[in-house]
């Protein structure tokens, strides 16, 4: 494997440790302290192809993270990835800045993806949004609504492949509006509805609100052991890196005849370390997301 730094970029911005108080049921949450700089330095490994198994040469790009230490915890130590007044540590997907469709909308306290119509034709100003540090044992939560008709998911131990898809690398939570999406008719067994992993394992019990409302996801990852919550019940339950992963991921949509370099890269999900990135989909669509944070388990 070739690597090389190619760049760098400081995408920081300075302002003064702030508390917010946010309407709209969000949580009164500290901001994060934006006078310890964020520079963003990026190395690119090239990976060659692979006849046998069938995948093209393929990039990862691996890019500075952001220092945990600037953002609060709350009272049961959960880092506040997002305050309700300002996206640093976020960055697009492939990307060093945050795209302009990614916007706070204030009134809510919560992120907004403004969409674009374009379900999975990402458009130059939106892209995927991810949380700039990888993290390997976590319990992460998030509040979420979507608009009438809307497709979005959130992603996490994602790995960032140059001019690829988040998803290729990355298991799905997915966020859905289930009345009026075909999305949630497609797949097996109800496996593309809300807080699924999508097009594998269904979420039983399907207790998702209609669009509009907020619903709240819990994703807790602990060596390999895999959880999916929605709206406070257990919905599923799954094992990385195990034969029951690669047998979900062969009767996927990424099976290694319909897409091998991603049956390949989920296979390996987290990559060496076992770790990754915490992103959220652009669908085309709007959706909001709020009260975002992560605990670190040990």
């Amino acid at each position: 494997m070739n690597t090389k730094k190619i760049f760098i970029m400081t995408i920081a911005a300075f302002g003064a440790l702030s508390v917010v108080s946010c309407v709209g049921g969000a949580k009164k949450l500290a901001c994060p302290d934006e006078t310890v700089p964020y520079i963003v330095e990026t190395t690119e490994t090239v990976v060659p192809a692979d006849s046998v198994n069938g995948f093209p040469e393929y990039t990862i790009l691996e890019k500075t993270q952001v220092d945990l230490s600037a953002f609060s915890k709350d009272a049961d130590g959960a880092i506040v990835l997002f305050c309700g007044k300002s996206l640093y540590g976020w960055r697009g997907y492939n990307k060093d800045a945050v795209p302009s469709r990614w916007v706070i909308d204030e009134a809510e306290g919560a992120i907004k993806f403004s969409g674009s119509g374009t379900g999975e034709g990402q458009q130059g100003d939106g892209g995927d949004l991810i949380f700039a540090h990888k993290f390997k044992n976590f319990e992460f939560s998030i509040d979420w609504k979507v608009s009438k008709g809307a497709n979005s998911g959130i992603l996490y131990l994602a790995q960032e492949i140059k001019n690829q898809p988040i998803y290729i690398s990355s298991p799905e939570s997915q966020v859905l509006d289930n009345e009026n999406h075909p999305d949630a008719k497609l797949g097996i067994d109800g496996n593309r509805k809300s807080s699924s992993l999508y097009d594998m394992i269904p979420a039983k019990p399907q207790n998702a609100k209609p669009f509009g409302e907020w619903n709240t996801t819990k994703i807790m990852v602990y060596k390999g052991t895999v959880v999916h919550y929605q709206n406070g019940a257990n919905v599923l339950e799954y094992h990385l890196w195990t034969q029951q992963w690669t047998e979900m991921l062969q009767a996927s949509k990424f099976s290694k005849d319909k897409w091998p370099l991603a049956f390949t890269l989920l296979n390996n999900v987290g990559g060496e370390n076992h770790e990754g990135y915490i992103g959220l989909q652009d669908h085309g669509d709007d959706v909001w997301y709020r009260n975002i944070k992560i605990k670190i388990l040990e």
